[in-house]
């Protein structure tokens, strides 16, 4: 890791001066930068003007590989989140020291009086494993744990159930059957694609193709597949089967809406 860098936008930094300027600290590997609040007697490298964030809240420190998150609270826990990851996030509890953060692009968030404060780290240079092929072993060959065809009309489905978590409109909203139906009908070859056949795929992949275990029993047949499409949509955002570049798949949502307008007029 050559380094990273930490942005604090104008507005989170403080309610009384809107105005100021934002905030960007670049840091090496070695490096360390605290934040808080701050005071005279307490330099911080990075102040969160808030009167609910502790004077010294915490430090960021950069190792050659990754970087680490301490939090130097007594009682608040922050938030690491992954704007990229549809979700995905952890927690820091008080008092925690050197937490590593595997995101490449992160938003630690803290609580404050009345929104919560936050910066962004960048972290772009992650050390990978070089891509030479790995000397043969002596065995059975490895079988994929997953096994996808990003061309079938099943992955379409998938991204399609998947699209309110990675479009980040909401953590716990899937798409329904008719949802489905409407958007992938705009794309080529998928015209005449009708809820059971998409209830079908759905069970394709639930059952052959990442294999989950059955749902707890609820009460209700809808309670069920509604189970199932939870357990599938969290696997496939949790393992990164599923991401934001395969949205291009769907077709744009401009001409959905253009097909409920001509449908309403």
């Amino acid at each position: 890791m050559s380094g990273l860098l930490v942005h604090l936008p104008s507005d989170e930094r403080t309610d009384a001066t809107p105005a100021a300027e934002p905030v960007s600290l670049r840091l090496g590997p070695g490096d360390v930068a605290r934040f808080g609040r701050g005071s005279a007697s307490v330099p911080v490298d990075l102040r969160l003007a808030n009167p609910a964030v502790s004077r010294l809240a915490g430090e960021i420190r950069v190792t050659d590989d990754h970087w680490q998150l301490s939090n130097l609270s007594t009682s608040q826990t922050y938030l690491v989140e992954n704007p990229e990851g549809a979700g995905e996030y952890f927690r820091v509890p008080p008092r925690r020291a050197g937490a590593p953060v595997p995101f490449e692009f992160a938003r630690v968030v803290l609580p404050a009086r009345g929104a919560t404060v936050s910066f962004q780290v960048f972290a772009p240079d992650h050390v990978y494993v070089g891509g030479g092929r790995t000397p043969a072993l002596a065995g059975t060959g490895t079988l994929a744990g997953f096994s996808l065809d990003e061309t079938a009309t099943y992955f379409l489905v998938l991204v399609a159930l998947c699209e309110p978590r990675l479009r980040d409109e909401s953590t716990v909203a899937l798409a329904t059957t008719p949802q489905i139906v409407e958007r992938l009908r705009g794309r080529p070859g998928c015209e005449r694609i009708t809820a059971r056949a998409v209830s079908s795929h759905i069970d394709y992949l639930a059952d052959e193709k990442l294999r989950l275990a059955a749902p707890a029993a609820a009460p209700g047949h809808g309670a069920r597949r509604t189970g199932k499409r939870e357990a599938l949509a969290g696997l496939a955002l949790r393992f990164g089967l599923v991401r934001e570049e395969h949205l291009c798949l769907l077709p744009p949502r401009t001409a959905v809406l253009q097909r409920t307008e001509g449908a309403r007029a």
